[in-house]
């Protein structure tokens, strides 16, 4: 069984493994649900600011209610 998950750090990024098939926008949603989860915020509060087609993204997470920290913690990382 396929799931997204946080596996670390990939030189100056957070590399994330995602369940979703990258066609028709399935991965971009998979990972803003991932992170709003991640960071506790509603999903109107992550948003894409770049890289929507390329395998390299910036995210931007608007009040979030837990730090980077998050992606980076033993639980996340398998």
């Amino acid at each position: 069984m396929s799931y997204t998950e946080s596996v670390g750090l990939h030189g100056d990024a957070l590399k994330i493994k995602l369940s979703a098939p990258a066609v028709e926008g399935k991965a971009n949603k998979a990972l803003l649900k991932f992170l709003a989860e991640r960071f506790q915020v509603p999903l109107r509060q992550v948003s894409l600011k770049q890289g929507a087609q390329s395998r390299y993204k910036i995210v931007e997470i608007y009040q979030p209610s837990m730090g980077i920290q998050v992606l980076l913690a033993d639980d996340c990382l398998k």
